[in-house]
């Protein structure tokens, strides 16, 4: 199994990719003196009575409220009991698990002052695949991602369930069943657990891993389209980006020269075609979809600097003995890289659920009517684009900005939030339906251009069509077509049709 090792500097966004899909996680051997020397620090300050917010004092607008040094520990088990307010669905546990890494690199860097043993306690969780439940809704990404964060940590002391590879159980029996006992919270720790914005990162890291697929896949369906449309690959020349200068513009239109190299149906129709020029959803595939692909590189730059930061509060500097408060929890970065995402999101759908109905009008593509030989008996694609334009309005509905909707909370102290929660965990039913729409424009893109057998597209191209083919049919007459666009689907969503074009072929984010 691959292993990611946290603790001995940056881990890079490939490293969190993996361990979204399941890699092992290791908290290295070296930061546990780091780990131990802030909490350290949390002692002396105790023992010196100097007021520090959340450590001895309340939490919030509470922060005035002075604690006595026997409440401490009774402190932070309130906050955890008191801040486990979440509602709605449980989070994914892939999700999960990524929130609970991101965590443990977070306290991995020595400026949380909680116990090396608390570290290792969370170690021990991911290594047994003992995944708190979540629920999914009740943050405001400041501070921080309060209670999510705290049903984490509720499992660590025992309380709420865990979710195991078999079954989900009381936390209790969960950590004793694997060998475990429950955390008592020392003081700083519950809330060093609760504070930080690992919640809406790992909303917004996963579904940038779901979106780089659909990203890399829609260049496949973009290609196949424009075969199925006897479309021009000119608009492709490297010559007209290189002028333009921007980076995922040129990388897109070289995929896209790639995936159509070698096509018979383009080279039927390079001499006498009497168009001058395609639609834009063909023509201007390199300049839309590179603007997306520099789009999603810059939230993960964000993404990524956020997953290596630390998003605590107070911070303990060891090496001053200082306790200082700051506002690192707020979500604001996590909130616009979400924002654009989304707007990511919206644009691949749009431009391809405008390739699909393109290719349903003889009048643009020249195919037969809603690609049916025998339209009118017949439908063909009709409503499968109907489907794509209803799914394309949905995402565009979800995209309104999140990290402009802030409300006040707690009695006005903490007056501006983020909304980075709420940004983030929109994106992974937005994915969702931007995979539906891809697999409607595969199944319409393969159908086009069967229609120009006994031509064959390019390589890459009938690699995927034969892919495709091998689940779904080439639609004669009528059918349902729910079962279809579902296989389609798993293909786009399992990442095969990338395998079968040649990943080679096709950037990546990051």
């Amino acid at each position: 199994m691959i292993t990611v090792t946290i603790g001995t500097g940056e881990i890079e966004l490939d490293g969190w990719r993996k361990i979204y899909r399941g890699a092992a996680v290791r908290l290295h051997p070296d930061a546990l003196p780091k780990i131990a020397a802030s909490a350290e620090v949390v002692s002396v300050i105790i023992a010196r009575g100097e007021p520090v917010y959340g450590v001895n004092t309340g939490f919030g607008k509470l922060a005035t409220v002075r604690i006595e040094a026997a409440d401490l520990e009774a402190l932070q088990r309130n906050l955890v009991l008191s801040h486990s307010a979440g509602v709605g669905p449980p989070v994914p546990r892939t999700i999960a698990r990524l929130m609970m890494a991101l965590k443990l690199a977070s306290l991995a860097q020595g400026a949380s002052g909680v116990r090396s043993s608390t570290a290792a306690l969370l170690e021990a969780m991911l290594e047994r695949g003992l995944t708190p439940v979540i629920p999914s809704q009740g943050s405001v990404g400041a501070s921080g991602d309060l209670a999510p964060l705290a049903h984490m940590a509720g499992a660590m002391i025992g309380l709420g369930e865990i979710e195991t590879a078999s079954a989900r159980m009381p936390a209790l029996e969960a950590l004793r069943q694997h060998g475990l006992e429950p955390l008592t919270l020392g003081p700083k720790e519950g809330l060093a657990l609760l504070n930080g914005t690992q919640f809406s990162t790992a909303y917004a890291l996963a579904s940038l891993f779901e979106v780089e697929i659909l990203f890399r896949t829609v260049l496949v369906t973009g290609a196949l389209s424009t075969d199925a449309a006897r479309g021009s690959d000119a608009p492709f020349d490297p010559r007209i980006h290189e002028l333009r200068r921007h980076r995922g513009q040129n990388e897109t239109a070289a995929a896209l020269r790639a995936l159509m190299a070698g096509s018979e149906i383009r080279a039927s129709h390079l001499k006498g075609d009497e168009r001058v020029q395609d639609p834009y959803c063909l023509r201007c595939q390199p300049q839309v979809m590179g603007a997306v692909l520099d789009l999603l590189r810059y939230a993960a730059g964000v993404l990524v600097t956020e997953a290596n930061g630390v998003t605590d509060n107070p911070l303990i500097f060891p090496e001053t003995g200082e306790a200082l408060s700051g506002g690192n929890f707020h979500g604001e970065p996590i909130a616009f890289a979400a924002d654009m995402i989304a707007i990511a999101i919206c644009e691949i759908g749009s431009l391809a659920e405008r390739r699909i109905a393109m290719l349903i009008d003889p009048a643009v593509s020249g195919l037969p009517s809603f690609l049916t030989a025998h339209p009118g008996l017949n439908s063909g694609f009709m409503i499968p684009q109907v489907t794509a334009a209803a799914l394309v309005a949905e995402n565009r509905q979800r995209a309104h900005p999140a990290s402009i909707d802030t409300i006040p909370t707690s009695a006005n102290q903490e007056d501006h939030v983020s909304m980075s929660a709420h940004g983030a965990r929109r994106l992974i039913p937005m994915a969702d339906n931007l995979a539906n729409i891809v697999a409607i424009e595969l199944l319409a893109a393969a159908q086009g251009c069967d229609f120009h057998r006994p031509l064959a597209s390019s390589p890459p191209l009938e690699r995927v069509r034969e892919r495709l083919r091998a689940e779904v049919p080439f639609l004669d007459e009528d059918r349902s077509f729910a079962a279809d666009i579902a296989k389609a689907e798993a293909l786009v969503r399992s990442g095969a049709v990338i395998d079968a074009a040649g990943p080679e072929l096709l950037p990546l984010i990051g």
